[in-house]
């Protein structure tokens, strides 16, 4: 899979990109929201769109909850495929998940990262894609 990662902490961004990377996964790392929708704008303009997002929820500027939006905004406005986002978060509450999806993410994964979790939302995502 293609995945745009959004991650704004250095240290979090190097293990998700070598967790990825060893995984068979090609990530791209971004460190905002807004560098992340115009990561996302750039692909799809290129015709080689993200397969998956994995959104940082806290991060200074456009946040992760403010760029799905925008983003899910553009894919209306375009008409264009739903791509899917997931969120990364060292919280894993109720509310949180509920706040994730009403933002309009797929999904949410915890960090620090589990390989093994990871390993099995990128599946889910992948029979996904294949479908």
């Amino acid at each position: 899979l293609s995945i745009l990662v959004a991650e704004d902490n250095d240290i979090n961004a190097l293990l998700a990109r070598a967790l990825l990377a060893k995984l068979g996964h090609r990530p791209a790392i971004v460190p905002s929201g807004a560098a992340a929708i115009e990561s996302w704008q750039a692909a799809q303009a290129a015709g080689t769109p993200y397969d998956l997002l994995l959104m940082d929820l806290h991060m200074p500027g456009v946040d992760g909850f403010e760029a799905t939006a925008r983003i899910r905004a553009a894919e209306a406005e375009h008409g264009s495929h739903r791509t899917r986002i997931v969120a990364l978060t060292a919280n894993a509450s109720a509310e949180d998940r509920e706040a994730c999806l009403a933002a309009g993410m797929d999904g949410f994964v915890t960090k620090p990262l589990d390989r093994e979790k990871l390993a099995e939302m990128l599946a889910g995502a992948a029979a996904v894609k294949a479908a």
